[in-house]
C-alpha cells in the first residue's frame, strides 16, 4: 500500500504520461497499417550489358507457356514475347546455353509458346516450382558447361525470376535481369521483383538489371 506521501507523486507521473501520449503522433500497428502511406523508393538504375563468354552464359526461360503467357491470361507476359525472340536468337547464335522450365503439374516441353520453342539440345526442367535450382538438374547443368553467368527471365516475375535469380546470386552466379522480359498479372509484382533483386544483401552485388536491348554478345 502507498503511504499518503507518494500518491501526489503517482499522480502526476500518471498525468503526465497521459499528456504525453495525447501529443505524440499515432503510429500505425503494423506496415499493413501504413501501406497505403509508403513511399516508393526510387527505381534501380538499368545498366548495358555486354557478354564477353556466351559459352560462359546460360539463358534461362521460366514458365512461357501456352497455360501463363496469352493476352488473356497475362497480357503483360504475351507484350514481351517478341523481345524474348530476338535475345533467344541473339543467344543461340553466339552458343549460349539456352535452358527452359514449364510450371504446373503435367505439363511439357510441347507446352512452351510455339515463338520460343526450345531447339534441339536445349534441356526443358520440368515444373519445380518458384525455385528452378530445387530438387532438379539445374546446379549440376550450369556446372557442367562451365556458365559463370544467367540471364534469368520469364513469368511470373515474383515466383521464378525473383526466386531463381536471386539463389543464382547467391550461388555466386553473375546474374543479368532484363526486366522488359519478366511478367506478372500487374505491374506490381515486378517492380518489386527488380528492387529485391537490386537491393537484397549479398544478392545486389551480383544482378545486374538491364533491357533486351541493352544486351549485346
Amino acid at each position: 500500500m502507498l503511504h499518503p506521501p507518494f500518491a501526489p507523486a503517482l499522480a502526476a507521473g500518471t498525468i503526465l504520461l497521459i499528456a504525453a501520449a495525447s501529443i505524440m503522433p499515432a503510429r500505425a500497428e503494423t506496415i499493413i497499417d501504413e501501406w497505403s502511406s509508403v513511399k516508393l523508393p526510387p527505381p534501380p538504375q538499368l545498366k548495358p550489358v555486354k557478354i564477353d563468354a556466351p559459352r560462359e552464359t546460360a539463358l534461362l526461360i521460366m514458365d512461357l507457356t501456352n497455360q501463363t503467357c496469352t493476352k488473356e491470361r497475362r497480357p503483360r507476359c504475351a507484350a514481351a514475347v517478341g523481345k524474348v525472340q530476338k535475345l533467344v536468337a541473339a543467344a543461340r547464335e553466339k552458343g549460349v546455353f539456352v535452358v527452359y522450365s514449364v510450371p504446373g503439374a503435367g505439363a511439357t516441353a510441347a507446352d512452351v509458346l510455339k515463338e520460343l520453342a526450345p531447339a534441339s539440345g536445349e534441356p526443358v526442367l520440368p515444373p519445380l516450382g518458384p525455385d528452378k535450382f530445387i530438387d532438379g538438374e539445374l546446379d549440376k547443368m550450369l556446372k557442367q558447361h562451365g556458365i559463370k553467368t544467367v540471364i534469368a527471365l520469364g513469368t511470373q516475375a515474383q515466383t521464378s525470376v525473383l526466386h531463381t535469380g536471386a539463389t543464382a546470386a547467391l550461388k555466386r552466379f553473375k546474374v543479368v535481369v532484363p526486366v522488359d522480359a519478366m511478367s506478372s498479372d500487374d505491374a506490381f509484382p515486378e517492380l518489386y521483383t527488380a528492387w529485391h533483386l537490386a537491393n537484397a544483401a549479398r544478392i545486389g552485388p551480383q544482378v545486374t538489371l538491364t533491357t533486351t536491348e541493352m544486351i549485346g554478345f
